[in-house]
C-alpha cells in the first residue's frame, strides 16, 4: 500500500460538523429501500482555506434520496487528533477514514470559512446511483472505513475519483490516460505559493518521485482537478449514446478568495539573489574581521547559528525520514548534497566562534569546504540520468551560501598569497628640505 507523503494535504474542515463515524442507523440506500430514480449522486468541491492542511481544497460525495428525504455527505478526509497522531504521521503511517455528515451543516461550515462550495450532480443511470450509494454505505462501516493515507496516490479525493470511475465502468480513467498538464511537484508548488517559506521547505523535502511525467488521472489527487475532469467527461449511457457526466452544476457559495495560480511561481531568480547575498555577507564579514575585530566575528558566528538551524534542521530531518520512516517521497533526495546533518554542526561551532574560539574557526573551515564540495558534486552528478531531481531552485539558493562561507574561512590564506602580502611598504626618501642638519 502506498506510504504517506511528508504533508497531510487533505483538508478536514468537516471534523467539527461530521456525524459519528458510524451512524446510528444505515441510510435507505444502504438497506435497499432507495430506488435508483429517486437518488442523486453529487460531487462537492470545497476551495482552499487558510491553514496548511486546507491549502489543497477538499471534496466529498453526497447521496440524496429525494423521495424519502434523506441525504448524507461522505468525507474521506477524517483522521484522529489523539496523542499518537504526530508519531504516526512522523513515521508515515497516518490512517484516514470515511465518515458521514449532514450536507447542509457541512456547507454552512465551509461558508463560514469563506470557502467555495461547488456542486456537480452526476449524470448516472438509476442502477449506477444505487451501486454508488450501496458502496458508500458499505465503506463507512467500522470494518471498512480506514485506509492508509498517501498525499498523491490515496487521499480523500482519489477515493472519490475511484468511486466515480467504478460507477461509469472505468470510462473516467480511460479518458484520463492523456499526459497531465504538469508534474506533481509543479502542482504542489502552485498550491503552496500562498506561503513561500513553506513552499520552499516542501520543495526541499521531496525527491524526484514527484518529477516524473504523470497522467490526467494522477492529477486528480487535487479536488479542483477532479472537478475539472468530471465537468469535461463524456460517458456512454445505457442506450449507447454519449452524454456529459455532469447533469447540472451550481455554486452553493462563492467566496471572494483568489484561486491557486495556474502555474507554479518563479522563485529561482529570487532564491539565487538571496543565496548570493548570504554567501557574500560571509565574505564581507571575513574581510572586515581580518585584523581580529570582535564585532564581525560575533556577527559571523550568529550567522552560522541561523544557517545551522534554517538549513541543518531540515537537512537532518530529511536524512532521518529517508532512513527510518515510510515517507518514500523523501528517499534518496538529492538535496542532501546541499544540506544534511553536517550543516547542523554550524550551530555549536558558530556559538564557539562568537566567543572567540580558534578551534571553531579551524573546524568551520573544514565544515564549509566539505559542504561546498558536496554541493558541487551534486551538480556534477546531474549529467547522469538517474540524478534528475528538479531541485535547481534549491541549488541556486544553498550552493552560493556554502561556497561563500567556504571562501570566508579561506580568505586569510588567499590574502596572504596575494602579491605584496606580508611585505613592508617601501619607504620613500624624505625631501632634502626636511632632512635634519
Amino acid at each position: 500500500m502506498p506510504r504517506s507523503a511528508p504533508l497531510i494535504a487533505c483538508l478536514l474542515g468537516l471534523l467539527l460538523v461530521a456525524a459519528p463515524a458510524h451512524a446510528a442507523s444505515p441510510p435507505p440506500w444502504g438497506t435497499g429501500e432507495s430506488q435508483g430514480q429517486d437518488l442523486a449522486i453529487s460531487l462537492v468541491t470545497f476551495s482552499p482555506g487558510d491553514d496548511v492542511a486546507s491549502w489543497w481544497g477538499h471534496g466529498s460525495l453526497v447521496v440524496e434520496d429525494r423521495r424519502l428525504g434523506a441525504a448524507r455527505l461522505y468525507n474521506y478526509g477524517m483522521f484522529s487528533f489523539d496523542s499518537t497522531m504526530l508519531g504516526r504521521y512522523a513515521m508515515g503511517r497516518l490512517e484516514f477514514w470515511v465518515a458521514e455528515a449532514s450536507p447542509s451543516a457541512t456547507y454552512r461550515f465551509y461558508r463560514s470559512q469563506n470557502r467555495d462550495v461547488r456542486i456537480q450532480e452526476l449524470n448516472l443511470t438509476p442502477e449506477q446511483r444505487v451501486e454508488v450509494g450501496r458502496l458508500l454505505a458499505t465503506n463507512v462501516l467500522p470494518e471498512n472505513r480506514d485506509y492508509l493515507y498517501h498525499h498523491y496516490n490515496d487521499n480523500c479525493v482519489t477515493r472519490l475519483r475511484d468511486m466515480i470511475d467504478r460507477a461509469v465502468g472505468g470510462q473516467l480513467q480511460l479518458a484520463d490516460r492523456a499526459v497531465g498538464r504538469m508534474t506533481l511537484r509543479e502542482h504542489t508548488r502552485r498550491y503552496t505559493a500562498v506561503s513561500p517559506p513553506m513552499s520552499v521547505l516542501l520543495d526541499f523535502l521531496m525527491n524526484d518521485e514527484i518529477d516524473r511525467p504523470i497522467t490526467r488521472w494522477q492529477e486528480a489527487f487535487l479536488p479542483d482537478e477532479l472537478e475539472r475532469q468530471v465537468a469535461a467527461q463524456q460517458v456512454k449511457m445505457a442506450d449507447g449514446q454519449m452524454a456529459p457526466l455532469v447533469a447540472k452544476q451550481w455554486d452553493y457559495y462563492k467566496s471572494d478568495r483568489t484561486p491557486p495560480p495556474e502555474q507554479p511561481p518563479r522563485y529561482a531568480p529570487w532564491m539565487l539573489l538571496l543565496g548570493l547575498a548570504v554567501g557574500g555577507s560571509a565574505l564581507g564579514l571575513a574581510y572586515w574581521g581580518r585584523r581580529g575585530g570582535r564585532l564581525p566575528r560575533v556577527l559571523l558566528g550568529l550567522e552560522h547559528v541561523v544557517l545551522g538551524l534554517g538549513l541543518g534542521f531540515p537537512g537532518t530531518a530529511l536524512f532521518v525520514m529517508w532512513l527510518f520512516t515510510d515517507h518514500t517521497v523523501t528517499y534518496r533526495n538529492e538535496n542532501l548534497f546541499l544540506a544534511n546533518p553536517l550543516t547542523l554542526l554550524a550551530v555549536p561551532l558558530g556559538l564557539m566562534l562568537v566567543f572567540g574560539s580558534v578551534r571553531a574557526r579551524r573546524w568551520l573551515r573544514v565544515l564549509w569546504l566539505a559542504l561546498a564540495g558536496l554541493g558541487v558534486l551534486g551538480v556534477v552528478l546531474k549529467v547522469i540520468p538517474m540524478f534528475d531531481q528538479d531541485n535547481w531552485r534549491l541549488i541556486a539558493f544553498i550552493l552560493p551560501i556554502s561556497l561563500g562561507f567556504a571562501g570566508a574561512f579561506h580568505l586569510d590564506r588567499v590574502l596572504a598569497r596575494a602579491p605584496g602580502a606580508g611585505r613592508e611598504p617601501e619607504r620613500q626618501p624624505l625631501p632634502s628640505s626636511l632632512k635634519t642638519p
